[in-house]
This record gives structure tokens, sequence and C-alpha cells, in this order.
């Protein structure tokens, strides 16, 4: 339950960025068709976060350390825009047509995401009250 929660989180974090930032483009025929490619952008969004960017800052260890972690929003932004490439080539209705449209994309999402951390309710941990 919680990956679906989080899943649609990301959903509308994804959304959020095609409202704000140009060059990121969300296309459909209806509401519903956009909903379901922003859901199915969100979990390759999520994949690709999961199993590609840690493979990345592995690689890239000593650009982080060289440039006191900025190179994260780098990495960021490139998996933002191989996100948007994964989704043209399944055409699912997400485009992202560059990398300073995956730059800003990726800086909204991000901060996206943390505010709705914020902003959810913990579980609280075993033992306290």
């Amino acid at each position: 339950m919680r990956f679906l929660v989080r899943l649609v989180l990301t959903a509308l974090a994804l959304w959020l960025a095609t409202a704000i930032v140009g060059g990121i483009d969300l296309y459909g025929e209806s509401a519903l068709a956009k909903v379901l490619s922003l859901l199915l952008v969100a979990l390759i969004f999520t994949l690709v976060n999961t199993v590609v960017k840690p493979i990345v800052m592995m690689v890239g260890c000593a650009l982080y350390v060289l440039t006191l972690g900025l190179f994260g929003l780098i990495v960021n932004a490139l998996m933002f825009w191989l996100t948007g490439w994964v989704s043209e080539r399944l055409s699912l209705g997400f485009s992202v047509d560059g990398f300073w449209p995956a730059f800003w994309g990726a800086i909204i999402v991000s901060l996206a995401m943390w505010v709705m951390d914020l902003l959810s309710p913990r579980r609280q941990e075993e033992g306290q009250q």
C-alpha cells in the first residue's frame, strides 16, 4: 500500500513539473489517458532511480566529492531525462526536450516529493506511544 501511495505522489510531482517547466510535456487524448500515463511514468522514474542511479553514483563518486555534492544535480537531471526518453520510446505521452528542462524538472520533482514527505504522517516506531 505504501508503494502505491508513493507512486501516486511521484505522479503528482511529475504532473507539477509538466505544469511549471516548459519542455516537459504530457499529452494524451483524455484526462484518464494522462493520469495513466503519469502513473506509468512514475513507475519508470522509480525504477530508473532504483536501478540506474546507484550505479551512476558509484561510478561518479569522485565527482560528488570534488564538487561537494553538486554533481548530484547533474545526475538527477540525467535520470529525469532518461525517464523521458524511455517514456517516449514506450509511447506513454511524456517527453523531456533536453537537459535544461530535465534539470529544472528534477529539481521540481525533488522539492515536491520532499514537501509531500514532510506533510505525510509517519508510522510510529514500535514501542513508542
